[in-house]
């Protein structure tokens, strides 16, 4: 039986996602997420159908995790349409998904379990796609400059960037990671008019 608190279903999630990023897939059992969260063992197993499940709900739950509020939201949409916006935008996306460390660690350890799992791959494929198209789609309505390309290719570019910043935080400065997203922005964002 799969049980309901809400509050404690999401306590055990995020507990997951601590695992995923300190102790790897391999790590993520039902008995470490319990320990994590700081519940009794076998909690996690009357939340969760399976490890699957779990795993699934963990990625998921990072994405969740990572929007920005409404607050930035209501923010951006008022800020200047130019490529400076752009590249502030940019930068306070990579800094924000940044500070959220283990999130982005643990999903890097679900795409890489994703390899292994077809169930998993499929949730994440459709999930990082519906990603891909409201990043596309909120930049289209934004009037910001740049295409729907230039969308994509600053994802892939800056997930990198943001990768090399938590793996191995040493390679740039917070200087240097600043303008590289300045550089990425002006060579990768072009008029479309």
């Amino acid at each position: 039986m799969v049980r309901r608190n809400e509050q404690r279903r999401a306590a055990l999630v995020d507990a997951a996602i601590e695992v995923l990023a300190g102790q790897g897939a391999r790590g993520l059992t039902f008995r470490a997420v319990d320990a994590e969260a700081a519940v009794p063992v076998g909690t996690a197993s009357n939340y969760f159908a399976s490890r699957d499940d779990l795993l699934t709900q963990a990625g998921a739950r990072v994405y969740e995790r990572l929007q920005p509020d409404e607050a930035t939201i209501a923010r951006q949409r008022t800020a200047g349409r130019d490529r400076e916006t752009y590249v502030e935008l940019m930068r306070e996306l990579v800094g924000r998904v940044a500070a959220f460390r283990t999130g982005y660690l643990a999903l890097l350890e679900l795409r890489l379990e994703a390899t292994r799992r077809p169930e998993l791959r499929t949730v994440l494929t459709e999930r990082v796609r519906a990603d891909v198209d409201a990043n596309v789609a909120y930049h289209e309505a934004s009037g910001l400059p740049g295409d729907a390309m230039a969308v994509k290719l600053l994802m892939l570019t800056l997930n990198w960037l943001i990768v090399e910043q938590l793996t191995l935080p040493d390679v740039f400065t917070e200087a240097e990671r600043d303008e590289l997203v300045a550089a990425a922005v002006e060579r990768i964002v072009t008029s479309t008019e």
